[in-house]
């Protein structure tokens, strides 16, 4: 009897240790989807051990970088300034808040991040990862101007947020952590790389003769000598993810990475943008002093000033600039508008 009696209770034992078993929600593994190019010319793309990519911590992500939940006052979200038909950004020269106020920055667009091998994040580098770069605007009193407790308060008593938490992170409570790691996972996912120019690299499509004359300026020393901050053909991310001070003036209002660094020899240095997605990226510049692509091209053609920390590479800064003619102008706007990536913006994975 004491046998069976035994028996009866391992036996309700080992069912509520299944039972308890099968309540725990494992996420699912996401593997990104690498452009071809990408997976020929670069190493693996850059996943944290400790926020491995999720299809329920990239869909948590997703649903916060869109929510206005975030901000103090419930108006503004990440995607207020990252819009995604803009490639990620707001198009303004500088972003306002939800109390109106604007900053100095314009709004960097978001886009093969995971690519980024420096792990330095913002115009100044002042983030050394994306998660640590999610979690400042929610707090930033010119951004969207919220307290963080506040905001874990309202996610933890959310209908939704709680269950989304506990399948992606295996507990719903929720902290800032967990918010700025799923929203990190979302944006490891935004791929551009199905331009015409990409396609022209794939053997799908011929360049016109001035696209094919604007790589032709890009590439060559004597003339255009964009290559060395902003990759080439060999370099999908057209970007080489550096800090450089490329003449834009000759004392500096905005330290940029020298306010980081506390080092003068960085001072006016800024993060070399992709030049990916220029169609939707306008103002251009740190400070998004050029409404216009052509204005950007006449900078670094007469426009370079010099100052103690001009980059190198600024070879003809005492000339003002590389000296470009009317129609090398005019074609490396062509090639650079070939890097435009229609899918990219219209891609419904990103869309809210």
């Amino acid at each position: 009897m004491k046998n069976c009696l035994f028996s009866f209770l391992l036996f309700l034992l080992l069912m509520n240790c299944t039972s308890k078993e099968e309540e725990i929600y494992t996420p699912i593994p996401y593997n990104l989807e690498i452009p071809t190019l990408f997976a020929d010319k670069l190493i693996a793309p850059i996943i944290p051990t400790n926020n491995l990519l999720t299809k329920e911590g990239i869909a948590l992500g997703k649903k916060l970088f869109f929510d206005k939940i975030l901000s103090g006052n419930k108006t503004q979200s990440c995607a207020t300034c990252h819009n995604p038909k803009n490639a990620f950004t707001d198009q303004q020269q500088f972003s306002d808040g939800i109390d109106g106020n604007f900053g100095t920055r314009n709004s960097m667009p978001l886009f093969n991040l995971a690519w980024n091998f420096n792990e330095r994040f913002a115009w100044d580098g002042k983030d050394f990862s994306l998660e640590k770069q999610a979690f400042e605007p929610v707090s930033n009193p010119i951004e969207m101007h919220a307290n963080w407790k506040n905001v874990v308060n309202k996610l933890q008593n959310h209908s939704e947020y709680p269950t989304l938490f506990e399948q992606a992170f295996g507990t719903s409570k929720i902290d800032s952590t967990l918010v700025t790691k799923a929203i990190a996972q979302f944006e490891r996912t935004l791929i551009s790389g199905n331009s015409k120019f990409d396609k022209f690299l794939r053997g799908e499509v011929t360049l016109t003769i001035e696209e094919q004359n604007g790589f032709d300026v890009f590439m060559d020393e004597a003339r255009g000598d964009c290559f060395h901050c902003h990759g080439n053909n060999n370099n999908p991310l057209w970007t080489d993810n550096k800090f450089h001070n490329n003449g834009l003036d000759a004392t500096f209002t905005d330290l940029g990475l020298g306010a980081i660094t506390g080092d003068p020899a960085d001072n006016g240095k800024f993060k070399s943008p992709s030049i990916r997605n220029l169609a939707f990226t306008a103002p251009y510049m740190h400070d998004g002093r050029f409404a216009t692509l052509e204005e950007v091209i006449n900078h670094y053609s007469e426009g370079l000033q010099p100052s103690s920390t001009i980059d190198p590479l600024m070879k003809k800064v005492n000339q003002g600039g590389v000296g470009l003619s009317t129609k090398d102008k005019a074609d490396l706007k062509a090639f650079l508008l070939s890097l435009t990536d229609f899918d990219f913006v219209s891609n419904p994975d990103f869309q809210e």
